[in-house]
């Protein structure tokens, strides 16, 4: 019985490339780990001794680029919040108020990920 196969290598190279890009995450308790033909696999908010809450698996680059980005974003957010010492509210909020060039700052870091991972204009 041949064993499937679930991503071809050149998408396999390219979720690499976009691990790579967004290693940072790490910070944050998210990883990316290469599962071989099943794909990439984000694990996330480790805990001792259970280990990882979430897990999800991409076989698609773009997916989990955006996927990558959605996360590092709400960490900057959230982290922007405790700055502003603001209560409980949604990252849309957040973002809002913060200052113009801020906002801008933040979404310029999508297209220097995108560089970093060879995604190309996003």
């Amino acid at each position: 019985m041949a064993k499937k196969t679930y991503i071809t290598e050149e998408e396999r190279e390219k979720c690499r490339k976009v691990a790579d890009a967004f290693v940072e995450l790490e910070d944050v308790d998210i990883v990316v780990v290469d599962v071989g033909r099943y794909g990439f696999v984000k694990l996330q908010y480790y805990t001792p001794p259970t280990g990882f809450e979430n897990d999800f698996t991409f076989t698609d680059s773009r997916e989990l680029f955006e996927d990558l980005w959605e996360e590092w974003l709400h960490t900057q957010l959230i982290m922007a919040a405790r700055e502003m010492n603001t209560g409980d509210i949604d990252y849309d909020d957040i973002f809002m108020r913060l200052p113009e060039e801020k906002q801008k700052e933040l979404m310029g870091r999508k297209q220097h990920f995108a560089g970093l991972a060879g995604i190309g204009t996003v």
